[in-house]
């Protein structure tokens, strides 16, 4: 295969399409873990931050960023892991958290808790437990449609 020296915003479209494997329905970028993007010399350098230090799919992630861009023609790639600053539910895309409420997810607000049903759209809801199906999530449950909910804890 060739060896492509792709533009900056077209590996950053090309990791637009990698879903998050934890939740599908997001991508890396909508996600704010890819934080740089750069060509240094004649290797493409992607730096990664993951949501929290121990996360386990870290090596998922960088799997499938190294076969997105491998199927490019990317052949020079290096993958950067950076921990600091740490990574912040701040850093989810406005189209990442719409793209949670549509999967079913209550994106991340400010004041601690979701402010609706993501499926119903209800204010009433109530906290099942801080804990929910990955760490970075908690469970709650909507008291009128009494669907239990994923909420994107805000770290």
């Amino acid at each position: 295969m060739v060896e492509t020296r792709a533009s900056v915003s077209d590996v950053w479209a090309w990791l637009s399409d990698v879903p998050d494997p934890e939740i599908p329905a997001i991508s890396l970028v909508d996600l704010g873990i890819i934080r740089d993007i750069a060509w240094q010399g004649d290797t493409l350098e992607v730096t990664v931050t993951p949501t929290y230090s121990g996360c386990p799919a870290t090596s998922v992630i960088n799997f499938e960023i190294e076969a997105a861009l491998r199927a490019h023609g990317i052949q020079n790639l290096s993958l950067k892991r950076q921990i600091a600053p740490p990574w912040t539910t701040d850093w989810l895309s406005d189209a990442g958290r719409a793209k949670l409420e549509a999967y079913g997810i209550a994106p991340p607000q400010p004041a601690g808790g979701p402010q609706h049903c993501p499926l119903c759209k209800s204010t009433s809801v109530e906290r099942i437990s801080q804990f929910g199906s990955t760490p970075c999530k908690a469970q709650w449950r909507c008291t009128d449609c009494l669907e239990p909910f994923d909420y994107f804890k805000c770290i």
